[in-house]
């Protein structure tokens, strides 16, 4: 029996951990090809050993467009093409506007945005090609902004907006846009909140619910990009059902 994805070439912003990590994993199972990139490459080559498949680690910064040109280079030399983008690189440093350090809203808006950005701009034209799709890992922020989170909301309420354009531009030409909007998972993002009340907060809201894995949003994933040619499912909103807003 064929897997959904035999063939198919995958890039995975983001994969060192978390959601990239285990989407990665996910769609290397379902036969797919996957390059994975992240800031942290050490993490990778153990990423790479757990596969059941054939995956191709990058060293890649999203924030830096050369390395996102370079990334994108290196996967379509090595795989011969790209059929799928997965933008799961992000940060998320909570705290409150007031006495915010702003260099930490350029992290968020570099990464998490502009990152997003880079790297579609850079694997468009392969995906364009091969009729391909952009998965674009959001956040139930980029619906609902709340006091603590107005930058990383802002971030990922212009990734949205950004994949909308996209999907009106690309559509007609056979490229498929999905944005997945996950509630709380239990990843390391909070782990990299520097305000302290903030870091507690969102430690005791993960101890307060049975929080969503990684896999889970990995799953949803790869539901999205194994529909038929004629089945785009633009955007999957999910949230742990303990999470009430």
């Amino acid at each position: 029996m064929s897997s959904t994805l035999d063939g198919r070439v995958v890039l995975v912003t983001g994969a060192s951990s978390g959601i990239g990590e285990a989407t990665a994993l996910a769609l290397s199972a379902e036969g797919a090809r996957v390059a994975v990139g992240a800031r942290r490459a050490d993490r990778l080559a153990s990423l790479a050993r757990k596969a059941p498949g054939e995956v191709l680690a990058l060293e890649l910064d999203v924030t830096d467009q050369e390395s996102v040109r370079a990334a994108v280079a290196a996967t379509v030399e090595h795989f011969g093409g790209l059929d799928i983008l997965v933008n799961s690189a992000g940060v998320m440093l909570a705290g409150p506007i007031a006495g915010a350090d702003t260099a930490e809203w350029t992290r968020m808006v570099e990464t998490n945005l502009l990152g997003s950005m880079y790297t579609v701009h850079a694997a468009l034209p392969y995906l364009l090609e091969r009729r391909g799709a952009v998965v674009q890992v959001s956040s139930t922020s980029g619906r609902t902004a709340s006091a603590g989170n107005g930058v990383y909301a802002a971030t990922k309420f212009g990734v949205t907006a950004f994949s909308e354009a996209l999907r009106q531009e690309v559509t007609a030409q056979g490229v498929r846009v999905v944005v997945i909007e996950p509630g709380f998972v239990a990843t390391e993002l909070a782990d990299h909140i520097t305000d302290p009340a903030m870091q507690a907060a969102a430690k005791n809201i993960g101890a307060s619910m049975r929080t969503l894995q990684p896999e889970d949003i990995a799953d949803a994933v790869v539901y999205a990009v194994t529909q038929p040619e004629h089945v785009a499912v633009n955007e999957i909103l999910i949230r742990p059902t303990d999470q009430t807003r």
